[in-house]
C-alpha cells in the first residue's frame, strides 16, 4: 500500500471543484497520463511504470486522474488508486472512448474493458476523444448516443466530449437532446480557442484544457517570465494559475515529484487583472495550435 501523509490530503482539500450541469462536480486541476508509460504502453512493464508514477501523484495530492483507452494507462492507474488505499468516492477518474471503438455495440464492450482494467466500479468522466467527422460516413451522433445510455447503468456518473468543433457540439445536441458535461480540448495562452470557448458557454459546458502548458513550448516568453518573477513563482504556475482564473480545468503531467508539487501549488496566487491581461493577449489565433484540428483528424489505430 503506497502511504498518502497528511500534507497530500491537505494539498487535494486546496484545489476547488467546478459544478457541472448534471449536478456533479470536477476537481479544476487534476493529473494527466498521456504518454506515461512511453514506449512500453500496453506491457507490464508499462503498467508497472504508470502505477508507480500515478502512486507518486497520489502521494502528492492528486485525486483527479485522467486517462483515456488509448493512452494504455487505465490498468497502472487502476493499480495506483487500489494500492492507495484510499476509498474509491476520494478520486474523479476520466477515461475516453478511443478512436477505432465508435460503433455503438463497440462503445459498451469497451467502456466494460475499461472498468475492468482500471479495477473500479464506475467511471467518474467518460469522453468521446475525438469526433472524427470524415470517419463512420461522419457519424458520430450516434456514438454519443450509445455512450449516454451508460449514465442510466448506474457505471458512470458523466458524459462528456473531447476536441468537439461548435457544429459538432450543436449537431449532438440538437440529435439527442444531451449536452455534454465537458469539452476536452487544446487551450492555453497562444490558442484561446475563442469559437470553441463561447459555444461551450452558450450550452453550460465545462471546458477542460489539454496540453495546458503547450509541451513548454513557451516557458521562456519574456510577458509570462516577468509575471513569474513579481510573483516568485515558475512561468508553469503562472500559466496554471490563468487558466484557473479563466475557470479552465487542467490536468498537467509529470512524473518528476517536485514539479507535480509545483503543479499543485497555484491556489495561493493570484494574478492582477494586467497580468492576466498580458497572458491572454499571447493568443495567435489558430496559428497557435499545436495539435491536430479536429474537423480534419482521422487517425485510427494500426489494429495490427
Amino acid at each position: 500500500m503506497t502511504p498518502v501523509n497528511d500534507s497530500a490530503h491537505g494539498a487535494a482539500a486546496s484545489i476547488p471543484t467546478i459544478a457541472l450541469h448534471d449536478g456533479t462536480t470536477i476537481p479544476q486541476l487534476g493529473f494527466g497520463t498521456l504518454a506515461l508509460p512511453g514506449d512500453a504502453g500496453g506491457t507490464a512493464a508499462g503498467d508497472e511504470e504508470t502505477a508507480r508514477v500515478v502512486a507518486r501523484a497520489i502521494g502528492a495530492g492528486y485525486r483527479h486522474i485522467d486517462s483515456a483507452q488509448g493512452y494504455l494507462t487505465e490498468v497502472g492507474i487502476g493499480r495506483a488508486i487500489a494500492a492507495s488505499g484510499l476509498p474509491r468516492g476520494d478520486f474523479y477518474v476520466t477515461t475516453k472512448l478511443a478512436n477505432d471503438n465508435h460503433r455503438p455495440d463497440d462503445v459498451r464492450r469497451t467502456f466494460e474493458q475499461s472498468l475492468k482494467r482500471l479495477g473500479v466500479p464506475y467511471v467518474d468522466l467518460f469522453l468521446m476523444h475525438w469526433p472524427l467527422p470524415t470517419r463512420y460516413d461522419g457519424d458520430y451522433v450516434s456514438t454519443w448516443k450509445a455512450m449516454t445510455e451508460l449514465v442510466a447503468e448506474g457505471r458512470l456518473r458523466s458524459v462528456g466530449v473531447s476536441n468537439f468543433q461548435p457544429d459538432h457540439l450543436e449537431r449532438i445536441i440538437d440529435a439527442t437532446g444531451v449536452v455534454p458535461v465537458i469539452n476536452q480540448v487544446e487551450l492555453h495562452p497562444q490558442f484561446a480557442n475563442t469559437a470553441v470557448r463561447e459555444a461551450c458557454e452558450r450550452h453550460g459546458i465545462a471546458i477542460e484544457a489539454w496540453s495546458p502548458l503547450a509541451q513548454g513550448r513557451y516557458l521562456d516568453d519574456p510577458a509570462i517570465n516577468e509575471i513569474a518573477a513579481a510573483h516568485g513563482r515558475t512561468p508553469a504556475q503562472v500559466i496554471l494559475r490563468w487558466h484557473i482564473e479563466q475557470g479552465n480545468i487542467v490536468f498537467p503531467k509529470s512524473a518528476h515529484p517536485e514539479r507535480m508539487a509545483a503543479n499543485l501549488a497555484v491556489f495561493d496566487f493570484a494574478l492582477t487583472d494586467a497580468e492576466r491581461e498580458a497572458i491572454t493577449a499571447l493568443d495567435r489565433g489558430e496559428d497557435g495550435r499545436g495539435g491536430p484540428n479536429p474537423d480534419t483528424f482521422d487517425w485510427i489505430p494500426d489494429p495490427s
